[in-house]
């Protein structure tokens, strides 16, 4: 199954199960974002979103793991998980994933709150006006930035942030709409403005990007409008496609 699905310029979109590719050379890259499955029953086309909890902090360690092996000293991550979630029991999501990011190696940096204003749309409230057993559900989703082993980039290279966007983008709350499921065609879709925020803040012109979990593509779309060189992996051949379709539009609009 492992193999490059689409390749363009500098970008490439694998077709592999992440935790087994060899497809992509360690020590290599500058800086990985993605938002990994949530384990909250989203139906992917080839991947169980229910496991038990535990198995799904397993999955989350192993891939923790791959992962640091491929980047450089200085590689850093951008990693989108929630806060917590309350379906199939409550869970401290982004803590556990930071403290297993930890123990797997990575230094953490700090952590980005991303409000994306869906506080409106929430359905579960427990015991309503009661003090029995009400749920309380932050409406944040987190990006928690980490990286390898130094925090200083070992090199110099040229950036591409404006001195307003650096000012308002190291203020650690973001706040922009998600991204819309029914227009990308894609089960759980981030928004552009994730990416292009992260990698221009935290990436050199020409940097190489990984998203191990690429779904609809959205990581490499951002590179091809900063002039980065991007590796997106996707276990789901139709997801790979779906990709491959967003990446060539992007390309077309020049």
């Amino acid at each position: 199954m492992e193999r490059v699905y689409f390749k363009t310029g500098s970008l490439s979109i694998l077709h592999a199960d992440f935790l087994t590719s060899s497809l992509i050379q360690k020590n290599s890259i500058d800086l990985l974002i993605t938002s990994p499955p949530y384990n909250v029953d989203i139906s992917y086309s080839s991947t169980l979103d229910n496991i038990p909890y535990e198995e799904y902090l397993q999955f989350t360690a192993s891939w923790l793991q791959k992962a640091r092996t491929l980047m450089k000293s200085d590689g850093r991550m951008c990693l989108n998980v929630p806060l917590d979630k309350n379906r199939g029991g409550q869970q401290s999501v982004y803590a556990d994933i930071v403290h297993l990011a930890r123990e797997s190696g990575w230094k953490y940096h700090s952590t980005i709150i991303w409000n994306e204003g869906t506080i409106s749309r929430r359905t579960a409230w427990g015991s309503f006006q009661s003090a029995s057993a009400p749920y309380v559900i932050t409406p944040v989703e987190t990006v928690a930035v980490l990286y390898r082993d130094s925090w200083k980039k070992d090199r110099k290279g040229a950036s591409d942030i404006s001195r307003d966007d650096f000012i308002s983008w190291t203020n650690g709350l973001w706040t922009f709409s998600g991204e819309s499921k029914k227009r990308i065609g894609h089960p759980s879709p981030y928004p552009l403005e994730l990416p292009l925020r992260c990698i221009r803040l935290f990436s050199y012109i020409g940097d190489i990007i990984l998203d191990p979990f690429l779904g609809s593509g959205t990581t490499l779309i951002a590179c091809q409008r900063l002039n980065r060189k991007g590796v997106g992996v996707d276990i789901d051949k139709k997801y790979c496609q779906m990709a491959k379709e967003r990446l060539r539009k992007e390309i077309q609009k020049g």
